[in-house]
């Protein structure tokens, strides 16, 4: 490890014997070394200079996604203990809605996924906050591949009634649902567009605490206008 901290700090690359100077380690030791890591992809030679090769790359990289997810959970983390709610990000990629992060706790559990939440998009507020943000023709082809299937009484009925709201949705608004994927339970979402990638932040409150909901939901936008450099940051590389 400290071989290769110490060949990230030559830019131009560093002999062996200033890498086994350098880190205090006896000539023949750093040069066992510096060729297994060579061998193994951490480190490449050119002209008797060591490099930082592929393998340590992919090992950089990795570690900035870890910090990035962090940087993610540990935001959602204290807007659930700031608003007393559990929190959700969710993203539209590839033409599916993933849940990426969940942030609960007992007293504030998530909502069970009793139906698939990737094919259910119509019935809850993360689904709809997402395709909202969608072109009509992305919006289409969503709906003709998960059509719209009634999941409680209060769900939108049919695919044309559910392109109609979408259509109705204002830009950068909170977008709630009550009751609409499982009895018992409303949401509130609200979207966060970075570049081309359409995302969201979203919430869940027991049906009879309603009124918090569209205050929670402000509160929430509120929290993600101050944080909204580090979450495009996070969620945009």
């Amino acid at each position: 490890m400290r071989l290769l901290e110490t060949v990230a700090g030559h830019q131009h690359g560093a002999p062996a014997k200033q890498l086994a100077r350098e880190t205090g380690l006896a000539l023949p030791t750093a040069y066992h070394l510096l060729r297994t890591l060579v061998h193994e992809g951490y480190l490449q030679r050119d002209r008797g200079l060591f490099f930082l090769g592929d393998a340590a790359e992919r090992l950089v990289s990795s570690g900035a996604a870890q910090k990035r997810r962090s940087t993610i959970v540990d935001t959602l983390a204290q807007w659930r203990d700031l608003i007393g709610v559990p929190i959700y990000y969710a993203r539209y990629r590839d033409g599916e809605i993933e849940i990426l992060c969940v942030s609960e706790t007992p007293s504030n559990p998530a909502v069970h996924e009793w139906a698939d939440f990737r094919e259910t998009g119509h019935a809850h507020a993360i689904g709809q906050c997402l395709l909202s943000q969608l072109d009509e023709a992305a919006r289409r082809d969503h709906v003709d591949r998960y059509p719209v299937q009634s999941l409680t009484p209060y769900t939108v009925r049919d695919d044309h009634t559910l392109l109609r709201r979408l259509e109705r949705i204002e830009r950068m608004q909170p977008v709630t649902e009550r009751q609409e994927y499982v009895l018992g339970t409303i949401c509130a979402a609200v979207p966060l567009t970075v570049g081309d990638a359409a995302a969201t932040i979203a919430l869940s409150l027991p049906v009879h605490q309603s009124e918090r909901l569209l205050p929670a939901a402000r509160q929430l936008q509120r929290e993600m206008g101050r944080r909204v450099g580090s979450l495009a940051l996070a969620i945009s590389i």
